[in-house]
């Protein structure tokens, strides 16, 4: 049987680049060799795209946007193409693209702008679609269409303008600590815990620096609870993970360096909550309208109640990320996991 060529998209123009480097890196190292031949395409941090050709390890160590291993390219829209165009010195030439795996962090990847261009293509997309990623990446949405499942969600509002009375007015409200974040962003990227009125400026300020909206969110007391969905119709989860902290959030550093906190999988709780945790999350994934796989995060409070966070529809992929973890410990390795997701997407 003739390997079927999937572009793996990696870095863009986002906040996220770093992380995309280091979860692309994964993927092509552990997609099956004997059914799928890896193509990469990188796109640089101002928003350039070029096919890659050289040592994979230089993904890893961002050195790989040289004129020497990269050269500028585009996906053929014409639906019955499905080709990479690249453009050399003296000619352009091009490659059939059998699917595509965008490994986008963020903004301008993971939030349905790139599975748009791929579906206007008609190439095979692997994990969800322009709606589902579009609405994930904003967190008012998220929250009102998870809210219809039955799962409370954190108490929040939503501000387009610097309106100051209005946002402290709202704070007052729902009282101290609270959350302010950037609307679509992520890796906590703009997000801070306001613990008093005197922080609540500074909080919307850099939020505003990363969206045009802001969300002031009540804070859950508990922990973080994550489950990783795969499937389209059919879904399957893995094993609860929970996160604990010592003091503050789960903010970009402790994400990628757990210095003060620890991740657990299986989390510490009980079998029936562990299953109503997944329950939940498959509730919140259909609703969404999610497929492929995505990593659906809940809060538990003390009382054992579940309260939706968010939902990331193209989390972390090292082989030391949160989903590849959770499916670990349901027994099932990185490279299972990703020739599911092709699976589901051709």
């Amino acid at each position: 049987m003739d390997k079927l060529n999937v572009a793996v998209f990696f870095g863009g123009k986002s906040s996220e680049y770093s992380v995309s480097l280091e979860s692309a890196y994964s993927v092509i190292r552990n997609l099956n060799r004997e059914k799928y031949e890896p193509v990469a395409v990188g796109i640089s941090e101002k928003g350039d795209w070029f096919y890659f050709q050289g040592d994979v390890e230089k993904i890893k160590e961002d050195t790989w946007l040289n004129d020497r291993d990269a050269l500028p390219a585009m996906l053929s829209p014409g639906r019955s193409e499905h080709r990479l165009l690249v453009f050399g010195k003296d000619r352009m030439s091009s490659m059939p693209i059998d699917a595509a795996f965008p490994v986008l962090h963020g903004k301008n990847g993971e939030d349905g702008t790139i599975q748009g261009l791929i579906e206007l293509a008609g190439i095979p997309l692997a994990g969800c679609g322009v709606l589902a990623s579009a609405l994930c990446m904003d967190k008012d949405r998220a929250h009102k269409l998870a809210g219809l499942t039955g799962v409370r969600v954190p108490k929040a509002c939503v501000f387009r303008q610097r309106s100051a009375g209005e946002v402290e007015a709202f704070a007052e409200k729902i009282g101290y600590p609270l959350f302010v974040k950037p609307v679509k962003a992520g890796s906590s990227y703009g997000v801070t815990k306001v613990q008093g009125p005197q922080e609540l400026e500074a909080a919307v300020w850099l939020a505003f620096q990363h969206d045009d909206e802001v969300i002031v969110e009540e804070n859950i007391e508990g922990f973080e609870v994550g489950c990783a969905v795969l499937g389209n119709v059919d879904l399957m989860t893995g094993e609860v993970d929970e996160i604990e902290l010592s003091g503050g959030f789960f903010d970009f550093t402790e994400k990628y360096t757990l210095k003060t906190s620890a991740i657990y999988v299986p989390a510490r709780i009980d079998a029936d909550k562990a299953r109503e945790i997944k329950e939940t999350a498959k509730a919140v994934y259909k609703a969404l309208g999610c497929r492929g796989f995505a990593r659906v995060d809940l809060f538990l409070t003390p009382e054992g109640e579940v309260v939706f966070n968010e939902v990331n529809t193209i989390p972390g992929f090292t082989e030391h990320s949160r989903y590849p973890g959770m499916m670990k410990a349901a027994g099932h390795s990185f490279q299972e996991v990703l020739d599911k997701i092709m699976a589901l997407a051709l």
